[in-house]
């Protein structure tokens, strides 16, 4: 590993590795990566994070949730931490821990919000659904996308309001 790292360059070409995903070998894909992580140093959550993630995406879920773990217990920050409770407490759905999954994600919802609330409210419901509360997460699906309707706004957001649990 290099005594300084230039971040933009790695970023750019982590960037770069990512647009082949699904056009090279998925051995070769993790290769790489784990060679990109590999230039930061030990444990930097990061690299972890983007460890996880290529795990993730490979359908890996085993493998995955360990990493994504100790990037968030590692410090990870910004938009990455965001990213990595979403798709932790979606592996965790896939593994069938969802109990644990709604957990992350309902903590997640009461963060400072920006452009992955969408996303936040999409992968509990889907955790909602596989908990057997699916008018609850009918519910918090339709609110999300009531925003982004040109008509029917307020008749969506209070039909969508009827399925959730009064709290």
């Amino acid at each position: 590993m290099p005594d300084t790292l230039d971040w933009d360059d790695w970023e750019q070409r982590l960037a770069l590795h990512w647009a082949d995903f699904g056009r090279i070998d998925a051995g070769m894909f993790v290769e790489r990566l784990d060679a990109l992580a590999a230039e930061l140093p030990h444990g930097d959550p990061v690299g972890l994070f983007e460890r996880a993630s290529a795990q993730d995406s490979l359908g890996h879920e085993a493998n995955a949730a360990p990493l994504y773990r100790q990037a968030l217990a590692g410090g990870l920050t910004g938009i990455r931490r965001r990213r990595a409770t979403i798709q932790l407490a979606s592996t965790l759905r896939n593994l069938g821990q969802i109990d644990e999954s709604i957990t992350l994600l309902e903590a997640e919802r009461t963060m400072p919000s920006d452009d992955l609330d969408d996303a936040v409210a999409a992968f509990l419901a889907l955790s909602l659904v596989d908990a057997g509360r699916a008018p609850e997460a009918a519910g918090l699906a339709l609110g999300r996308l009531a925003r982004h309707l040109p008509r029917y706004n307020g008749s969506l957001r209070r039909y969508a309001d009827a399925l959730l649990p009064d709290v």
